[in-house]
C-alpha cells in the first residue's frame, strides 16, 4: 500500500498506567501520553487505555446490555456477560480521538474489540440473546458505525482486537461466524485516502499453522492491515506473513511485550530479512507483540522497559526503512 509509511511505527494501544493517574487526572494523563508518544518518534499516537479499565471497555461501558460478573480469567480480564442486545449509549472512542488530533499532527489511532470477540466471550444461553451469532451482530453494526464516527472526526488507523482467531479456544462462537461478525464491522461504504483498519487475531502464533484455515480468515475479514505475532523466530509466524494476500499491510510484532530483556537487534533484522524474501517490506510496518497494559491492573511490564520496548521498535523501523516516514 502507498501509504503504508504513514503508519509504520506501531503500538497496539494500551499503555502501563502511570502510578500518579488517580491525582494527575486522565485528560492531563493522555496528554502526557501524547507528548511520550511523540518523543519515542511513534508514527501513531492512541489515549493509552489509560480512560478505561481494559482493551474491551470503550464498547462494554458504552453499550447497555451487559452485567460484569465477579469473575476473572487467567489475563486479568472481569468477565461480563449479555443479557440483553447491545444498543449504543453514544459515541464510544470519537471524543477520545478528537482530543488527540488537537494535541498533535501525529496520525491518532483507536482500538476496540472486536465484535465477534465480544460475542465469543459475553454470550451466555438462556440469559436473554437467542444465539452468540446475535449478539455479535448486534455489536457489529454498533462498531461499524463507530469505525465511520472515527474516520469522520479524522481517525486514520483503527485496529480490531480478536485474540481468538489464531487458535484456541473460539469461545461461544464458530470460526465461520466469527469471521462473518467481524466482518460485517471493517465494510466501509466510502474509505478515504489514507485510512487503514486492520485486525489484530491473536498475541501468539499456533504451533503449526492451518493454511486452509488461514486463507480462509484472511479471505473473509476484509482488513485493510494484519497485525501478526513475530517475536518468538518460528516457522509459524513466517507461515502467517506467507499466506496472507499481497494487497494487505502487515505489522509485525517484533518485540515481546510480555518479557523484560531486550530483542537483539541483528536476529530481529534476520527475521525481516526473511520476509523479505517473498513479501514487499514497503507494504510492512513494526509493533511491540501486544498491548503493554490490555487490562489496567495487570500491566506486562514495568513503565521502563515499555519505553525501552518502544525505543528498540523505532530502532528496528529505521533500520529496515531508513527515515522515509
Amino acid at each position: 500500500m502507498a501509504d503504508t509509511f504513514n503508519y509504520r511505527i506501531d503500538h497496539h494501544g494500551s499503555l502501563v498506567r502511570p502510578t500518579d493517574l488517580a491525582t494527575t487526572g486522565v485528560d492531563q494523563a493522555v496528554e502526557n501520553a501524547v507528548a511520550y508518544q511523540r518523543q519515542l518518534r511513534s508514527t501513531v499516537v492512541t489515549d493509552g487505555d489509560y480512560p478505561r479499565e481494559d482493551f474491551r471497555s470503550a464498547v462494554l461501558d458504552g453499550v447497555s446490555g451487559f452485567r460484569r460478573t465477579d469473575e476473572e480469567d487467567a489475563d486479568g480480564l472481569t468477565r461480563w456477560v449479555a443479557e440483553s442486545l447491545p444498543k449504543a449509549n453514544g459515541p464510544l472512542l470519537a471524543d477520545w480521538a478528537a482530543k488527540l488530533a488537537d494535541l498533535t499532527v501525529i496520525a491518532p489511532k483507536a482500538s476496540l474489540p472486536s465484535p465477534a470477540y465480544l460475542a465469543a466471550t459475553t454470550y451466555e444461553p438462556g440469559l436473554g440473546v437467542s444465539s452468540a451469532r446475535e449478539l455479535g451482530e448486534a455489536l457489529a453494526e454498533i462498531i461499524q458505525a463507530e469505525i465511520v464516527l472515527l474516520v469522520s472526526r479524522g481517525v486514520r488507523l483503527i485496529q480490531l482486537n480478536n485474540p481468538l482467531l489464531l487458535g484456541g479456544d473460539p469461545g461461544a462462537l464458530s470460526f465461520e461466524d466469527a469471521l462473518a461478525v467481524d466482518a460485517q464491522a471493517v465494510r466501509l461504504d466510502e474509505r478515504p485516502e489514507g485510512v487503514r483498519i486492520g485486525v489484530c487475531p491473536g498475541w501468539s502464533a499456533p504451533v503449526d499453522v492451518d493454511r486452509a484455515r488461514t486463507e480462509r480468515l484472511y479471505a473473509g475479514i476484509p482488513a485493510d492491515r494484519w497485525i501478526l505475532p513475530f517475536d518468538q523466530g518460528t516457522e509459524a509466524e513466517l507461515d502467517l506473513v506467507r499466506v496472507l494476500p499481497d494487497d494487505r499491510d502487515f505489522c509485525l510484532g517484533v518485540v515481546d511485550a510480555t518479557r523484560p530483556e531486550l530483542e537483539d537487534i541483528d536476529t530481529v533484522m534476520s527475521r525481516m530479512d526473511a520476509v523479505g524474501e517473498f513479501k514487499d517490506l514497503e507494504d510492512g510496518a513494526v509493533s511491540p507483540s501486544r498491548g503493554f497494559a490490555d487490562a489496567a491492573s495487570h500491566p506486562l511490564l514495568t513503565a521502563e522497559w515499555q519505553r525501552r520496548k518502544l525505543v528498540l521498535v523505532e530502532t528496528i523501523a529505521r533500520y529496515c526503512w531508513g527515515n522515509e516516514f
